[in-house]
């Protein structure tokens, strides 16, 4: 089967994850990527303690035990789907290795085709007006400390590539410029060694540059002699 590359901005967290729980026990592999960008309904400070109240949680005896609590957006996604499948049994263990998360947009990532869940977007399933929290921002404020290089690395990643698309297009764009003028300059030398276009050089077009009419009056006295 094909890999799912699915972008996770403007997702809901429990449906997308319902949504790749069923994915991943057909046999599907998925990568999701930008995990900062879930989002999850209810306002943001009520998401926040829900989920600062289940660090208490902890054996009292020996905390190394577990229960082990996450704090970035990736790993909290990936608790969530963990409970929609059967993770204790062989079937749920290896369609629980099947899925790949990442904050940001990795670089091998980065010009390969992403997809959505139409069912799991948050536009399409939570009603108007309703409150909405966004994942990222819950994690930075509970102790995830990765989000500030997540957005400089975003900013340099988006400079980089319009700085590329602009050296490009300027690239080609007089590459193109150059290649018609040079057509027009054979396409007047030729009627004019042919006789069928008599070249007037006081009205010729500036744009062909001072050489290439330096080059047609050359080659007029020279014919003239």
């Amino acid at each position: 089967m094909k890999t799912l590359v699915i972008d996770g901005k403007s997702h809901l967290l429990g449906r997308l994850a319902s949504v790749c729980a069923k994915e991943l026990l057909n046999g599907r592999k998925i990568v999701i990527i930008r995990c900062e960008k879930i989002e999850i309904s209810g306002k943001h400070i009520k998401n926040k303690f829900r989920l600062l109240s289940r660090f208490k949680k902890r054996t009292n005896t020996n905390p190394k035990h577990g229960p082990f609590h996450f704090r970035s957006p990736s790993q909290i996604f990936w608790k969530g789907l963990r409970g929609m499948l059967p993770h204790k049994t062989k079937k749920g263990t290896w369609a629980l290795l099947n899925i790949r998360l990442f904050e940001g947009i990795p670089n091998a990532l980065r010009n390969i085709k992403k997809m959505n869940f139409a069912s799991a977007l948050r536009i399409n399933r939570l009603f108007p007006g309703r409150k909405f929290s966004n994942l990222g921002e819950i994690a930075s404020e509970i102790g995830w400390t990765q989000k500030k290089f997540i957005i400089e690395a975003q900013k340099i990643k988006k400079f980089s590539r319009k700085t590329t698309s602009k050296v490009f297009y300027e690239k080609n764009y007089y590459n193109r410029k150059n290649l018609e003028s040079e057509n027009n300059f054979n396409e007047i030398v030729s009627g004019y060694l042919k006789g069928i276009n008599p070249v007037n050089f006081t009205e010729m077009n500036d744009s062909f540059g001072g050489e290439k009419k330096n080059k047609i009056k050359y080659l007029s006295i020279k014919l003239e002699k």
